[in-house]
């Protein structure tokens, strides 16, 4: 072959090396939206739905097979995943993307986590003690995270560099343009109380200082039962606000108090896409908002 084809061969090669997408499997769909949005040439994908519990999850092969081709790996840690992402890892035998990798990437790193705890067993029932892993709710944290991904980007894909760096700029802008706007609009949303399920928004009502004062499971992670609800309809309620639970859970148990209460109900998405409304990490916060504020409306 003519040593000029072997060069502009070799050209075309190494062009598209440097061009070629990224793969980046992320663990929820609100990892896959932040990716979306830092790179958005890349062939991302998300292991679950928002209609799963991030907790339990398969190692099925399907998995196992995007994750041997993944350059990076978004999930929450702090333990969310622990039941399954560490199998995905071992039978994916993907260097990359194993612990301490730079190709691994946990969210949780890069946020103040709430509900730290020393003591943990299998009497308190699922409780994190690295802290709360529900991190797609730390609205003043996103930044934080955006910045860590922008460099872990640069790292692993240093020739579009300029383009992880301008998009993860924009991100922030527009990050930090809703929050003033979130702020605003929730407003009559401070010092409320409301009865939960599971700690999924503990992020956002800290941000918004809702209290959660009760809970429709027993322990975290545990499903009601009547016992619990029971002790729960015998409680006063004076002061609070409504029940407030995930769209991939049950409705049962909040239909169950509200019919022995009267409070109201309110549904929100726990990831991008659990409702119509939530289609990006910004509609998700949107959505929330508006959902928690129908509970200030006269009933």
């Amino acid at each position: 072959m003519p040593f000029k084809l072997i060069a502009a061969t070799s050209a075309v090669l190494f062009s598209y090396q440097a061009n070629a997408s990224l793969s980046i499997f992320t663990c929820q769909p609100d990892w896959a939206s932040l990716a979306q949005y830092h790179a958005p040439d890349a062939k991302i994908y998300s292991a679950t739905t928002a209609f799963q519990d991030p907790h339990y999850v398969q190692a099925r092969p399907s998995l196992i097979a995007k994750m041997r081709r993944a350059d990076l790996v978004i999930c929450s840690g702090s333990e969310l995943e622990i039941g399954w992402l560490p199998e995905l890892q071992r039978q994916s035998r993907n260097p990359k993307v194993q612990n301490g990798q730079p190709g691994l990437f946990f969210t949780t790193d890069h946020v103040e986590l709430l509900d730290q705890t020393d003591h943990v067993d299998r009497s308190m029932g699922d409780v994190h003690g690295q802290g709360n892993p529900h991190v797609q709710f730390a609205i003043d944290a996103m930044p934080n995270i955006s910045r860590a991904l922008t460099e872990t980007l640069i790292k692993l894909d240093p020739q579009n560099g300029d383009q992880y760096t301008s998009s993860g700029l924009g991100f922030r802008e527009k990050w930090q343009q809703h929050s003033e706007t979130w702020r605003k609009q929730a407003t009559d949303l401070q010092n409320i109380k409301v009865v939960g399920y599971h700690s999924t928004y503990r992020y956002l009502f800290e941000w918004l200082n809702i209290d959660q004062v009760a809970d429709l499971e027993p322990n975290p992670g545990l499903p009601p039962t009547t016992s619990h609800l029971a002790q729960l309809a015998a409680q006063s309620f004076n002061g609070v606000s409504g029940i407030v639970y995930s769209s991939h859970q049950s409705s049962d148990a909040a239909d169950w108090l509200s019919q022995r209460t009267d409070l109201p109900i309110v549904v929100l998405a726990q990831s991008v896409g659990g409702r119509e409304e939530s289609e990006d990490l910004f509609a998700l916060i949107d959505d929330s908002i508006q959902q928690l504020l129908a509970l200030k409306e006269p009933k």
